[in-house]
């Protein structure tokens, strides 16, 4: 089971307007969208850098996961995402193999993606998140 490449790594801030002038005034990358997730009680934002892409997490509610992560850990690297094909045949892999699943089923991601993420108890300590580009 190899990943296709790094879909993005997931970066939690406080403020999600202050971390886009960071990146689009300091490190010169360009925003090419904003996006809520509701169910997921977020609000991304997206830069592509090469083939990879940084996605900046803002909680929308304190109790959702960004907001507990930033109180427990502060602001910083929150996930590593993998592309992956065949999602759910990838998530069974990876469970028959002894990897902790958070997510035992796909769901629905930003930018449309189906997502899962394995849990970093089973992962040294790094939450990994699997997605798949859908083509409909």
């Amino acid at each position: 089971m190899i990943p296709e490449y790094i879909e993005h790594i997931g970066i939690a801030v406080k403020n999600l307007d202050e971390a886009i002038s960071y990146y689009e005034n300091v490190l010169g990358l360009k925003c090419y969208a904003i996006e809520e997730v509701r169910d997921q009680k977020v609000k991304t934002a997206f830069f592509k850098i090469g083939q990879t892409k940084i996605e900046l997490l803002e909680s929308t509610d304190p109790d959702g996961p960004i907001g507990k992560f930033i109180k427990n850990k502060g602001e910083g690297i929150h996930h590593i995402a993998f592309n992956v094909k065949d999602l759910r045949e990838k998530l069974e892999q990876v469970e028959r193999k002894g990897i902790e699943l958070i997510d035992k089923a796909p769901k629905k991601g930003a930018e449309g993606l189906d997502i899962a993420f394995l849990h970093p108890k089973s992962t040294f300590g790094v939450l990994t998140e699997f997605c798949e580009h859908k083509i409909e």
